[in-house]
């Protein structure tokens, strides 16, 4: 079912997200180092390209194949190269300690799936990588700017902080921002944002 969705909400020529990086990926990512980057549930690349083009070597996956093909273009438009695989969280081949980044952005599953989602991504960091995250808080069911109609699915600090309790927490908020990411991204929302470091 999942995958049927994704593939006909990513089938269009547009990039129904924008193929601008998330705000907040953008804000931590130009901080840091480039080295090796891995982000799941990447959709139509626009996180992807834009590390790429800043020097990263990327590895990324999603469940919808019409999202590679996207992904691609928008590489190729870029002229940079990125490393991207049709799986899900159970099937990609994860490795442990390998990354010097991982990205989560605007991932909702419901809690088991979450939580594997984060013990896996945290598994794969290096020690002293960074964790980034940005998804919609469980208040955002009272906006329509985006993001499931499920509260189960939707996010708050303490579950986060729970989630990434290994971690050293550099920034754990709850923000409301002025979301403009293409078509289904657009409007008021309110969001958390988490940036982690692996302990070394």
């Amino acid at each position: 079912m999942a995958k049927e969705f994704w593939d006909e909400r990513y089938r269009d020529d547009e990039f129904v997200y924008g193929t601008e990086p998330n705000v907040y990926f953008k804000e931590v990512i130009d901080t840091l180092y480039p080295a090796k980057l891995l982000l799941p549930g990447e959709g139509e690349g626009r996180n992807a390209v834009y590390a790429a083009r800043k020097g990263w070597k990327v590895d990324c996956f999603d469940i919808s194949q019409e999202a590679k093909k996207k992904s691609m273009q928008l590489a190729e438009d870029y002229n940079v190269s990125i490393a991207y695989e049709v799986e899900d969280i159970h099937s990609y081949p994860w490795g442990d300690e390998i990354y010097d980044a991982v990205g989560l952005i605007y991932i909702h599953n419901p809690p088991d799936i979450r939580k594997l989602l984060h013990y896996r991504s945290v598994q794969s960091l290096k020690p002293g990588g960074m964790l980034i995250l940005e998804a919609f808080h469980k208040d955002q069911m009272d906006y329509d700017s985006g993001g499931p109609r499920n509260e189960a699915m939707l996010y708050d600090l303490e579950e986060m902080e729970r989630d990434f309790n290994g971690l050293q927490i550099l920034e754990s908020k709850r923000e409301e921002i002025y979301l403009s990411e293409g078509r289904y991204h657009k409007g008021n929302a309110v969001v958390v944002r988490i940036k982690a470091r692996k302990p070394s």
